[in-house]
This record gives structure tokens, C-alpha cells and sequence, in this order.
């Protein structure tokens, strides 16, 4: 069966090259690899024609598409019966495409679940993927939703389900996952079709993102019960808290540290795997960090959230009237 695999891109110019070279390794050669352009304006479009030579590209142009309108094109456009889905910003396992199609071409399933892995460049990137991303040991293969920079379907699943959510341009990978299980049931997990990612390097960059994961969220009405319990902690936990150290400090303070403590208990654990070897000092910023990160994807995600329900509330008002 031909396999398709898919990309959008957007002013990604040199960045994409990992990806382009990383195709051109794999063990079983994509059939074609179809590229939704969001109307880039740097070199992006350059860097891809230099690889028309070496990969079956196929180039489509939506100036101001989003995410999921460009997968859909890219999709609909699509010649091979399975589709494999990537990111430009990552670079991919050698044996990534053949490893995530297998079940789906052996009559198993019409969906695979691909993997991810952080692929860090500075020592904070090492910290930033060790705290906010999962290892394998961390995922319940039974209920891991993919990323869609690593999943695998058949076209006519797509099809079923109506294709991305084109009105969501965040946390559109979940929406879309969620249907696709409602309809077909568990996805094999393939944790060797392992796709490569770069995590943020910087705070200001990482509360952008999460930011906008949260207004995702939002509009997409995910997570009800995981944004209310972080509500509830740092609203009424928090301050009450801070109380009980202005009145008993030692109880408030035994209180902070035991909660910092068991917050980051396993991204520390990440850390410490992650930083085997590192000098003391370097190692002891590494650990500081954590609740930093974590603290600042908590506020960006609180302030996230609220703009993404706003907008599906007005949302629902106007499709109402």
C-alpha cells in the first residue's frame, strides 16, 4: 500500500532540514510526501526545492491556512491510502515510517500511534523537555493520544471523522485523536517510530506555548477537571498557604516545601537521569529550574484557558442567535 506522509510548514526556512534529511534516511521510503505551505515568507519554499531531487514532494500553497486546514489539504491531496503525519520542526527515527505503518498495513488497525522524543541543544532545553515532557515509562500505551508529529492512519478514517477540527488551531491533534479513538477503538502504540523534537529555549518562548495549548484547551473544552484542580490550587491553596506562614511559619514552610517537593518530584527524576554527569553547580541550577518551569506553564496555562472558553462561549452565542 502507497503511504503518504504529510506536513505543514510555515517561514520554517532552515529548520526544516532536519526533517527533509531525516525522510530521505528512512527505511521505507515514503511514496510521497505532500507539504502545506501557510504562506511563508522567508526561504522556507527555497530550502524545499533543493529536495525535490532526492524526495517525491508535492508542494501546496494556502497563504493564511492554520494547522488544521493545511493537514487537510495536505491530506485531501493526498494519493496513498495511509497517511503519516509529521511536524517540520522535528527529525525522525530512520525506521520511523516503517515501524508506524505496519500495523495499519497488516489489516491490525486503521490508526497507529507514533512517539516522541525531546532533542535538546542547550543545557536548559535538557531541563525544559526533562520537566514538562513524558518518557515512555510515563504514557499508558491503552490511553496515549498521539501527537500528531508522530500518527499514522488510514485516509478513509481521516474521512470518517470528519478530518482535523479546522476551527481549532491549537490541541486540534487532540480533538482529532479523541474521534478517531471514539470510532476505531485503542491505537497500537509504536514506540519506535520515535520522531525528534527541539523543546523551547526559553521561558518567555515556553509561556507562549503553553499559553497557547491552553486556549486550545479552551475552545476546545478539554481538560475541565485538570484546569479546575490547578484553579483551585493556586487560588485558594495557594493563598491559604501563604497564611499559615504569616501565622505558624515553620508549618508553612514544612507545607511549601513538601508540595514543591512531591510536584516536582518527577520531573526531577527525569532531571537527574538526564544530567548524569553534569558538574555540582551546573546540576543544582538544573534542579532549581524545575519549579520555575513548572510554575510558569501553570500561569500561563491559567491565563490561557479562560480566553479560549470566552471564545467558544461568544462562539455559541452567535451560532444560537
Amino acid at each position: 500500500m502507497n503511504v503518504s506522509v504529510i506536513v505543514t510548514v510555515m517561514n520554517e526556512g532552515e529548520a526544516i532540514r532536519p526533517l527533509l534529511e531525516s525522510l530521505i534516511q528512512q527505511s521505507r521510503f515514503p511514496d510521497e510526501v505532500v507539504i502545506c505551505d501557510g504562506g511563508s515568507t522567508d526561504n522556507t519554499l527555497a530550502v524545499l526545492a533543493e529536495y525535490e531531487q532526492w524526495l517525491p514532494l508535492r508542494l501546496l500553497i494556502s497563504s493564511g491556512a492554520n494547522i488544521s486546514q493545511g493537514r487537510n489539504q495536505a491530506i485531501a491531496a493526498a494519493a496513498g491510502p495511509i497517511i503519516a503525519a509529521t511536524d517540520a520542526g522535528v527529525s525522525l527515527s530512520p525506521y520511523w515510517l516503517e515501524d508506524l505503518v505496519r500495523p495499519i498495513e497488516a489489516g491490525e488497525t486503521a490508526v497507529a500511534s507514533g512517539w516522541f522524543e525531546p532533542d535538546p541543544y542547550t543545557d536548559f532545553e535538557v531541563v525544559m523537555g526533562s520537566t514538562v515532557l513524558p518518557t515512555r515509562q510515563d504514557v499508558d500505551p491503552k490511553k496515549f493520544l498521539p501527537s500528531s508529529r508522530s500518527v499514522a492512519f488510514l485516509k478513509s478514517a481521516w474521512e470518517a471523522v470528519g478530518g482535523y477540527p479546522e476551527w481549532l488551531d491549537f490541541s486540534e491533534d487532540l480533538i482529532f485523536d479523541l474521534a478517531l479513538r471514539e470510532k476505531y477503538g485503542e491505537f497500537p502504540f509504536v514506540d519506535t517510530a520515535v520522531a525528534y523534537f527541539r523543546p523551547r529555549g526559553s521561558l518567555r518562548a515556553f509561556f507562549h506555548q503553553y499559553y497557547l495549548y491552553a486556549r486550545g484547551d479552551g475552545k476546545a473544552d478539554l481538560w475541565r477537571k485538570r484546569h479546575a484542580i490547578r484553579y483551585v490550587t493556586y487560588l485558594i491553596g495557594l493563598p491559604a498557604i501563604l497564611w499559615l506562614i504569616w501565622r505558624e511559619k515553620i508549618w508553612g514552610w514544612l507545607l511549601i516545601i513538601i508540595g514543591v517537593g512531591a510536584y516536582s518530584r518527577r520531573p526531577a527524576q527525569r532531571v537527574w537521569n538526564n544530567t548524569w554527569g553534569w558538574r555540582p553547580p551546573a546540576r543544582v541550577r538544573a534542579f532549581a529550574l524545575i519549579p520555575i518551569i513548572r510554575l510558569i506553564g501553570d500561569i500561563a496555562k491559567m491565563l490561557g484557558y479562560p480566553v479560549g472558553l470566552w471564545w467558544r462561549w461568544r462562539k455559541r452565542e452567535r451560532t444560537e442567535d
